[in-house]
């Protein structure tokens, strides 16, 4: 058997792992990061050498197989490894991979939203802490899945009734938490990424991120740690 990894599916080179990869790392988990985008039939590591898995975000969409086969397949892998229980988080293009791999629907949203605004936690769970009932967290997206059969709803916004939820091992998130200060300066000068922005707009973002990320980061520090802790385990009963 080789050595056991996580596997870091990225779909373009500036929505990278950030915090969830930091927290990999403080564990010394050995990571692979792939895009398979393109390949109908990716070249990937043995499934029983994958000690979890993270998908990333992008600009596709979570269906566009005709366009990028590869989503295919990431879907196929999200369904295979929480079947067996390997640790799975999905962020944004990932938790719409994950939540329409597991049959829910996905859709335009009412509006894209870009920028903090609160989410909700919904319930009383512990899976992750929120520190508060409503928290600014970053969104960048447009389209929305709705939950799927047999999920755990997590927390919701105004404009997207599913920001969070939990399938078995499997976390998905449609907001950032993984974006460190660097990270998000690398965005906002990333032309697909501030494409139809004004010069104000990008202002405005880079001081709301500046204001509540140090809101947001308790957050982020625990979803990452604890996702990081569940493949350190998967790696110790391998």
């Amino acid at each position: 058997m080789a050595q056991p990894q996580v596997l870091i599916i990225q779909h373009v080179p500036w929505e990278k792992p950030g915090r969830i990869l930091d927290s990999l790392e403080e564990l010394n988990i050995a990571t692979q990061t792939l895009t398979i985008l393109d390949t109908k039939k990716p070249d990937l590591p043995n499934f029983a050498d994958i000690a979890g898995l993270v998908i990333m975000g992008g600009p596709m969409g979570a269906l566009d197989f005709d366009k990028y086969p590869g989503l295919k397949a990431e879907a196929k892998l999200a369904k295979a490894a929480i079947a067996v229980g390997k640790p799975v988080i999905g962020i944004c293009l990932g938790h719409q991979i994950i939540g329409t791999a597991l049959g829910g629907k996905l859709k335009q949203g009412k509006q894209p939203e870009i920028g903090f605004a609160p989410i909700e936690r919904v319930g009383q769970h512990h899976y992750f802490d929120m520190w508060a009932k409503e928290l600014n967290v970053l969104h960048w997206h447009n389209d929305v899945v709705s939950l799927p059969e047999g999920a755990q709803l997590l927390a919701k916004s105004k404009y997207t009734k599913n920001q969070a939820f939990r399938f078995g091992s499997a976390l998905a998130l449609q907001f950032h938490i993984e974006v460190t200060p660097p990270l998000f300066e690398e965005w906002l000068s990333t032309e697909p990424m501030v494409e139809g922005l004004k010069k104000s707009q990008i202002a405005k973002l880079r001081e709301e991120y500046a204001l509540y990320n140090p809101q947001m980061q308790p957050m982020a520090d625990t979803i990452c740690s604890g996702f990081a802790a569940r493949c350190a385990s998967t790696i110790a009963s391998m």
